[in-house]
């Protein structure tokens, strides 16, 4: 009797552990999808800070990005589409050196050539990196689901983008191949 006891009480106490246990990961998961974008904030190209917090109720365009790149003349298509949306969207350039090391070193150089080459007007962030174990914050989040809550992302190439909702929330990742103009980014915002 006593072992038959024993047994259901192991049973017991095994099931509530169990219980307990998936409540737990229930809990990490809700966690992690309720951090936002609007939690980071970043050095600018231009000194300041950009506070993601400010952009609430708007899209947001995250774009990882590099001057001596093959898909550098995104930039242009990355310009007009900010000016085209820029009362419901923002865009967000990240220069960045990890792939072939095609970003300037200094933040001036970018800043430079991003304006004079490209005209560009939306924030850029100081040079980051996107990969690796350096790898900026914000990118963690964006890359991993038990940060976002919604997608695991590996940025292959500069110029990949992150599309997050009025609400601060990842909706889309794009490779490189898709373009400022693409129908795959223009469906979100009509």
């Amino acid at each position: 009797m006593k072992i038959i006891l024993a047994a259901m009480l192991f049973i017991a106490c095994t099931s509530a552990t169990v219980k307990n246990t998936n409540q737990m990961k229930t809990e990490d998961e809700t966690t992690a999808a309720s951090k936002t974008i609007y939690d980071f904030k970043i050095k600018s190209l231009d000194g300041g800070i950009i506070d993601f917090s400010k952009y609430k109720g708007k899209k947001i365009l995250i774009v990882n990005t590099a001057s001596h790149c093959g898909f550098t003349p995104q930039y242009e298509g990355l310009e007009k589409l900010y000016e085209q949306h820029k009362d419901k969207l923002v865009i967000v350039g990240f220069p960045s050196a990890n792939f072939g090391d095609q970003e300037f070193h200094a933040d001036t150089a970018i800043q430079a050539f991003c304006k004079t080459r490209f005209g560009v007007t939306f924030p850029l962030t100081t040079r980051v990196d996107v990969k690796g174990d350096n790898t900026t914050e914000i990118y963690k989040y964006l890359c991993n689901k038990s940060e976002n809550g919604v997608l695991d992302a590996t940025i292959s190439w500069n110029f990949n983008k992150f599309l997050i909702d009025e609400n601060g929330k990842l909706i889309a990742y794009f490779d490189s191949k898709v373009t400022p103009d693409s129908p795959e980014i223009s469906k979100y915002l009509n």
